[in-house]
């Protein structure tokens, strides 16, 4: 089955509707079993150019290909921002408001970065809005509108852009992680759950970096 690259028309048309930026949003390591959820966004303007030859979301991408792209797409978006929420925070709050902290983190760096993000429209891929509640908290008009749309992430290059700034970010981390905790597989599994994995902390133990609530469910992911 062949897929196809992600477009700009959804986009245009929130611009053609009078949206003066649009932020695609994402996010990575929702079912992991060890490390951050982290939560890509990039603000993009009516005058967007032509995306990156062979972007994608990142989950159809290699994660050579991912690499050799994100800093193309990282010079495409005017402003953009990875938050986290760590697995302390998914441990204790829930993952669904930790994704919600992870992109007002996000948010925040944009806002302190002088993007108007209560002018944008915020694109979040799936059918559940689990970003509005996390506003919450903002003052009125200081919140971005948000709207959902099932598969953006493979429809819509901007979503498809903070797929990739968030993963690359978050693989790193658990790159990095990896030297610190080792014996895991993070090089390769990256925090999620696989049969190495768990054998790993079977005879390891778990780590500081891991969910320790999610060890005692099955591995669903």
């Amino acid at each position: 089955m062949t897929v196809a690259d992600p477009t700009l028309r959804f986009e245009r048309t929130l611009f053609r509707e009078g949206a003066p930026l649009v932020i695609g949003c994402d996010e990575v390591g929702r079912g992991a079993i060890a490390g951050p959820v982290a939560v890509g966004l990039g603000v993009f303007l009516p005058d967007v150019r032509r995306m990156p030859e062979g972007l994608r979301d990142s989950k159809l991408l290699s994660e050579q290909r991912r690499e050799a792209l994100h800093p193309l797409v990282a010079a495409w978006a005017p402003h953009w921002a990875v938050g986290l929420a760590d697995n302390v925070e998914v441990d204790r709050d829930g993952i669904v408001p930790s994704l919600g902290l992870a992109a007002l983190r996000a948010l925040e760096t944009l806002v302190l970065a002088g993007v108007p993000v209560e002018a944008a429209v915020v694109v979040l891929d799936g059918s559940h809005d689990w970003l509005t509640p996390a506003l919450a908290g903002w003052p009125e008009g200081s919140r971005p509108r948000v709207v959902t749309r099932v598969k953006a992430d493979r429809d819509c290059a901007t979503v498809a852009a903070a797929s990739v700034l968030a993963k690359v970010h978050r693989d790193r981390l658990m790159v990095e992680a990896d030297a610190v905790h080792p014996g895991y597989e993070w090089v390769g599994n990256k925090g999620y759950a696989s049969a190495g994995h768990y054998a790993a902390i079977d005879r390891l133990g778990s780590s500081a970096l891991h969910r320790w609530s999610w060890l005692k469910q099955p591995a669903l992911f």
